[in-house]
């Protein structure tokens, strides 16, 4: 699992197939995205954020958004959302945010309602800054207008990824995969209960759990006591794209999801996918892929038909954009946003990611 993946891997996408008619500036802490980005060719700025206080980094943004004067001004995740609301006040340029990530619980990250309701209250505030809003997944905008009430105008633009130039083909097989972050909110203990069952029928069975995160001594544990520790591999961080090579079916019964690019990957490379039905899932995945959250045995039961049966997997739908595709559905958002703001549509047509942190 890449340290590069979800809003690096969406930039990274970006930047390069580019944003056709506009030229693209990417301000964002000093790191391997930047570095990444220099590789690329793509315009960077780097913004002062770790050690420094709020106010050094509003200044510093502001500072390039009144160099720059580009036309529109682009943040991801919520850190940079605040920073891009505060240096942009009073300058002429329309602000534009990207929601990759809102949980379907509001308690999932708060651990009371006063707390729920107070950073519900901070999106609704500063939303009302931005002019346009882009949802990950037609799920992600209406969890955004269910708990933040906003009005900000919010148009679907699904993450892109591109198609093999030819069909996958995939041998039969029980080799299973998990790429993601181990945290609670990816409910991984369901994973290693659903494995524990298919290995029970299965042993020839396997399990790798590729992530890094606080749950790693406590999954570790688990398996053990399911009697699974001897089928299990906890490698830490992999290259996704070698582990889904090497794998046949994904394992994703997450509690929060948007539109995962491991879902993406893996349908894209051909391999079997069981899932929850969270977020953005079910416009990824067709139902035979899918269980509930609190039935194991039906996740196992998808799982063994998705790998012995790879005539069942998933393709990718229409509905989901390739890389460039995806890119130009957002410059569709940028001059509907340039073109109402007035002056400040005959500037040059210049884009700024304000990426606070995108890792």
């Amino acid at each position: 699992m890449s340290n590069l993946a979800g809003v690096a891997r969406h930039i990274l996408d970006v930047a390069r197939v580019g944003l056709p008619g506009w030229r693209l500036v990417v301000t964002a802490p000093e790191g391997p995205l930047l570095q990444r980005l220099r590789d690329l060719g793509c315009p960077v700025i780097p913004l002062p954020i770790d050690g420094v206080r709020t106010a050094a980094s509003v200044r510093a943004l502001r500072h390039t958004l009144t160099r720059l004067r580009p036309v529109v001004a682009h943040s991801h995740l919520a850190k940079a959302d605040i920073l891009l609301a505060l240096a942009g006040a009073g300058l002429p340029v329309p602000l534009v945010t990207t929601e990759h990530h809102i949980p379907p619980d509001r308690f999932m990250f708060h651990s009371s309602l006063p707390a729920a309701v107070a950073m519900e209250t901070v999106h609704r505030v500063r939303l009302t800054r931005f002019q346009q809003a882009i949802a990950v997944s037609a799920s992600t905008r209406r969890d955004m207008q269910k708990w933040w009430h906003t009005a900000t105008p919010i148009t679907v633009v699904l993450n892109g990824v591109d198609r093999p130039t030819a069909p996958p083909v995939r041998p039969s097989g029980l080799r299973m995969l998990s790429l993601t972050r181990l945290s609670p909110e990816k409910n991984l203990d369901m994973t290693l209960r659903v494995f524990a069952q298919v290995a029970e029928s299965h042993p020839e069975a396997t399990l790798t759990v590729g992530g890094t995160g606080p749950e790693l001594d406590h999954l570790r544990t688990m398996a053990r006591d399911l009697g699974i520790g001897d089928r299990v591999e906890f490698p830490g961080f992999v290259d996704a794209d070698a582990a889904m090579a090497e794998h046949d079916v994904l394992l994703q019964p997450s509690k929060s999801d948007n539109c995962s690019y491991t879902l993406l990957d893996a349908v894209a490379s051909g391999m079997g996918v069981a899932a929850s039905p969270i977020g953005g899932n079910p416009e990824i995945l067709p139902e035979r892929c899918i269980a509930q959250l609190d039935d194991d045995g039906g996740l196992a039961r998808i799982a063994v038909e998705q790998g012995l049966d790879p005539t069942v997997r998933p393709t990718l739908p229409d509905a989901v954009p390739t890389v460039a595709q995806m890119a130009k559905r957002i410059t569709e958002v940028y001059v509907r946003r340039s073109a109402s703001n007035g002056p400040n549509s005959a500037g040059s047509r210049s884009e700024t990611n304000g990426e606070a942190d995108p890792t």
